[in-house]
């Protein structure tokens, strides 16, 4: 389809993508199925690749993202193929949605950002997981308050055992030996030995 300018020439309007994206956790498994289904509604272009989805790094996924032009429709066929976690689907699908283009997958009509309806989803389900993500960041911060009172102390244990500063007092206090050599003999910096020795006392 071509666009009539001002000027009386006449510009191409680029014409909207469907891309695929198909992913297998492992070489056993075969890609043929999802790329039929894929070709079957219509992409043109299909990014797949083998690797697991807790990985962070996949390059086809980051490959197809930054190919994204607006009016696109991204397809898979179910969404656990293209993301890790709720957390992670929901950010795919905002950078996609702010690319200016959308998100559907087979298997789950309800996930088309390309209707009203699938955006009203995805926005409830964005909504819940910044929810749950408060019930956890209160849970845990009410669950270190209660520890503290009970007199749990948090923090990086102690890089010396309670004997080896009992030993390393007894090695400065009979003048042998200075901190910094005692310090060395443990391989422990000076100061970690001097705070060591002083939550003894």
């Amino acid at each position: 389809m071509r666009d009539k300018t001002d000027t009386g020439t006449t510009e191409p309007i680029p014409s909207r993508l469907l891309l695929g994206y198909a992913r297998v956790s492992t070489d056993d498994q075969d890609l043929t199925n999802q790329r039929a289904e894929l070709h079957a509604v219509g992409c043109t272009k299909i990014f797949s690749e083998k690797i697991t989805g807790t990985r962070r790094d996949r390059p086809e996924l980051a490959r197809m993202l930054d190919h994204l032009r607006p009016g696109d429709i991204v397809t898979v066929t179910r969404l656990d193929r293209l993301a890790r976690s709720t957390r992670d689907l929901l950010d795919i699908a905002e950078h996609i949605q702010s690319g200016g283009a959308g998100l559907r997958s087979l298997a789950e009509p309800w996930a088309d950002t390309t209707t009203p309806a699938g955006r009203m989803v995805m926005t409830v389900f964005a909504g819940i997981a910044e929810f749950e993500r408060s019930l956890i960041v209160e849970r845990t911060r009410s669950g270190r308050v209660a520890a503290k009172a009970r007199g749990v102390k948090f923090g990086p244990r102690p890089t010396l055992t309670h004997v080896q500063v009992k030993h390393a007092r007894q090695l400065i206090d009979q003048g042998d030996h200075t901190v910094s050599e005692v310090a060395k003999l443990l391989g422990v910096h000076r100061t970690t030995l001097y705070r060591a020795i002083a939550r003894t006392e």
